[in-house]
């Protein structure tokens, strides 16, 4: 009768079962989704430029998005230096009196809680932007048991979308009651500015307000975790940026008219 040998594992076998964090039973999933790692020492950072996994499609859609918002800024450079230019210039009257005819506009109070209307909603996308990436969650989404992460940012987006809307109401109100009181787009030059920086803000929210419906719809329609982290996340940062925006915009209308 034949005799069966088993042969015994080696050192070098002990010692890369240890380093690949194989206990016996298959190694384990890359633990960090960030920085990639298919198993098996495999590192995405190894890897040449687009190759690098998820992480790498994540950083060139925010380098993307955050070259938009700074074209974007620039923009809004030009129309409150404009506005400065024009709160400082005059004119001589016939008595060789300088005028200057500059008239503030009295900014609606309902502004004050719009404000704190567009903090709730930012902070409300920054707990839905963080649900995304939950390392431990995000573990549970990839290998497919459940969708733990969308389930958690889903409320969040709601509430975004919600506080947005309320907060375009808001301006809308602003807008009626400056009219009341007879205070067009054409009474004067502060009113004119008055008119343009709300309306352009409220024009950008209305597009983030349609990113966040995206990323809210992407949630069910995407198969893709990584696409679903990236639409929140993009709109995530837009809407920030836009919520920065307004206090500065704010402060501007209500300090230094």
């Amino acid at each position: 009768m034949p005799a069966t040998i088993t042969p015994n594992k080696t050192e070098q076998e002990r010692k890369r079962r240890v380093e690949d964090h194989d206990n016996g039973s298959g190694r384990r999933p890359p633990t960090d989704k960030r920085t990639g790692g298919g198993g098996d020492n495999d590192n995405w950072n190894d890897r040449p430029n687009g190759r690098r996994g998820p992480y790498e499609r994540l950083h060139r859609y925010r380098m993307g998005l955050f070259f938009a918002l700074a074209s974007d800024l620039m923009f809004f450079v030009a129309i409150v230096s404009t506005f400065f230019v024009n709160q400082s210039t005059g004119h001589f009257d016939a008595y060789n009196h300088y005028v200057n005819e500059w008239l503030p506009t009295t900014i609606p109070p309902i502004l004050w809680l719009n404000t704190a209307v567009l903090l709730l909603s930012s902070a409300a996308i920054e707990f839905a932007r963080r649900n995304m990436f939950r390392e431990t969650d995000v573990m549970d989404e990839w290998l497919g048991l459940g969708k733990p992460i969308t389930r958690r940012a889903r409320p969040w987006i709601s509430a975004t979308i919600a506080l947005g809307f309320l907060f375009l109401t808001g301006q809308w109100i602003a807008w009626r009651q400056l009219a009341l009181q007879h205070i067009f787009f054409k009474t004067n030059q502060s009113s004119h500015f008055f008119y343009l920086i709300t309306g352009v803000h409220a024009i950008h929210l209305f597009l983030g307000i349609t990113a966040l419906i995206t990323a809210f719809t992407g949630l069910y329609v995407s198969r893709q975790l990584e696409t679903r982290q990236i639409l929140v996340d993009g709109a995530a940062w837009y809407w920030h940026a836009m919520g920065l925006l307004w206090l500065f915009l704010f402060t501007l209308l209500v300090f230094f008219q």
